[in-house]
């Protein structure tokens, strides 16, 4: 799949946006068409030979595949990985970390736990509430989050989080417009819990989460938790990508 896209030159057709996954497939199909069988395992062999490290077009056409493989993973639904907002709600509203009874560092370092109380946190509400609770916390800290830097085809892993190691250093605060997150800010009371759990998932992408499921029929669900991608994490974006 990967390699049908690399082919196509997604990378350049697509540019800097984030394409929807029905773009991708419709620049797949094309490309597969017109490779045909022989066409397709020739580039495979090729593009699996490449370094995306080295080649940054083979890390996009990698990541496009997966987006590709996990929007189609249930038949008669798209899925997406959460949203570093939505999978921060889940965690906040689970019981880990909620009486400081595991340290911030041994916390980072069990994924499984984190695993567990994500679902555990979005089985609690609606999975739209979650959705629109993850939305608002993302509105609340993407604009004061600091992104490290980033080498095209490697995931920044990130050990540690200064909201939690240090929560009474100052930090400036994205003002939430009055009356438009006031379910936010009932469900989710504690801004230093609230800026814990998004760091974490922001930009600890060794963490897994599952993904959010929308049924043909319009309904939501959460899903199951999928492997990693390409590059061995669980990257999370701000905003949703069907």
């Amino acid at each position: 799949m990967a390699a049908a896209l690399f082919e196509a030159g997604a990378d350049a057709e697509l540019g800097e946006t984030v394409p929807s996954t029905d773009t991708l497939y419709a620049v797949l199909r094309e490309s597969a068409s017109a490779l045909g069988p022989a066409g397709i395992a020739e580039v495979t062999a090729i593009f699996t030979t490449l370094d995306p490290v080295e080649f940054f077009e083979v890390a996009y056409c990698q990541r496009y595949a997966y987006r590709l493989a996990l929007s189609l993973w249930y038949e008669g639904a798209r899925a997406r990985p959460m949203t570093a907002g939505e999978a921060a709600v889940a965690l906040y509203l689970s019981d880990a970390y909620r009486h400081h009874h595991i340290d911030p560092a041994t916390f980072r370092r069990t994924p499984l736990l984190v695993s567990r109380a994500i679902r555990q946190g979005a089985a609690l509400v609606p999975v739209e509430t979650l959705m629109r609770l993850g939305a608002a916390m993302t509105r609340e800290f993407a604009v004061t989050a600091v992104t490290p830097p980033v080498t095209p085809g490697v995931t920044p892993v990130v050990t540690q989080v200064n909201a939690v190691d240090a929560p009474s250093t100052p930090r400036v605060v994205t003002a939430l417009p009055a009356g438009r997150d006031w379910l936010y800010r009932q469900a989710l009371p504690d801004y230093h819990r609230r800026r814990f759990c998004f760091d974490l998932m922001r930009f600890d992408a060794r963490q897994p989460s599952p993904l959010i499921v929308r049924l043909d029929g319009g309904a939501y669900a959460v899903g199951a938790t999928p492997p990693p991608g390409p590059d061995g994490t669980w990257a999370r974006t701000l905003r949703a990508e069907w």
